[in-house]
């Protein structure tokens, strides 16, 4: 079968702009989920690592 490269330049290009735009619709839907969350549900994760004390630490005076 031959098809004309203008008619198949078009196919490719309908085709990849649906799959942007079904990305764009997912995408959509996710930021909607999780916006739709209580804010208690969307604390931070604790970090990972040391954390720095929360008491002041002792400064030398310059001379």
């Amino acid at each position: 079968m031959l098809i004309h490269p203008e008619l198949m330049l078009t196919m490719v290009n309908d085709r990849h702009r649906e799959l942007i735009a079904e990305a764009e619709k997912s995408h959509l839907l996710k930021r909607a989920r999780e916006f739709r969350l209580p804010r208690r549900a969307r604390t931070a994760p604790p970090p990972t690592g040391r954390v720095a004390p929360c008491e002041p630490s002792v400064a030398v005076p310059a001379r």
